[in-house]
């Protein structure tokens, strides 16, 4: 009889349980991320729409005080943190309108819900297939706070606070949950 050198002898049945084993596990591992990956690619155009809508904002409101429309104590919100601002920025979250006569969002002249155009199935822009998105279910709302330049108060004056904090944040639909984007910036009253 011929004896069988130790090359040959293959795989135990406890190293065919553990190599699956091993190998299952990567394989979950794997479809968890290309999940998940899925997931985020579905919701990256709500992501992109709304990281626009605050920085449109933020943009309405440098606009505002570069083009002299309103005036340094007009920037800021009706009620604000005092209660009485008397901006013309609207408080809370409102819906996402176009901007009215004045060119600013989240005042009291705002027009309809906007809408967006986003490629369709051929993921080109202009083209038959391309879907019309209403902004109904986005919000944004505009805080714009004093910060005082002082560690006691503003100053003197009538409106002696010469730096304000702007901060806009953008909640949006994703799936059965609801995202935020929170963007914040400052503005001084020197343009």
């Amino acid at each position: 009889m011929a004896k069988r050198s130790s090359s040959e002898q293959g795989f135990s049945l406890v190293e065919v349980i553990v190599a699956t084993g091993v190998m299952s596990v990567g394989l979950l591992g794997a479809a968890a991320v290309l999940g998940m990956g899925l997931q985020r690619l579905g919701s990256s155009p709500n992501d992109v729409v709304a990281v626009q809508k605050a920085a449109e904002a933020v943009e309405s409101v440098f606009s505002a005080r570069d083009s002299h429309k309103l005036t340094w104590s007009q920037l800021r919100n009706a009620q604000g943190q005092s209660g009485s601002d008397g901006g013309v920025f609207l408080d809370g979250f409102k819906q996402l309108k176009l901007a009215g006569t004045d060119g600013l969002v989240n005042t009291t002249d705002d027009g309809v819900v906007e809408t967006v155009t986003l490629p369709g199935y051929d993921q080109l822009l202009g083209t038959a297939d391309d879907r019309v998105v209403s902004l109904a279910n986005y919000q944004r709302e505009i805080t714009i706070r004093d910060i005082p330049n002082e560690p006691v108060g503003c100053g003197t004056g009538p409106d002696p606070c010469m730096l304000r904090s702007v901060t806009v944040t953008v909640t949006y639909p994703d799936g059965k949950a609801t995202k935020s984007y929170t963007l914040t910036t400052y503005i001084s009253s020197y343009s």
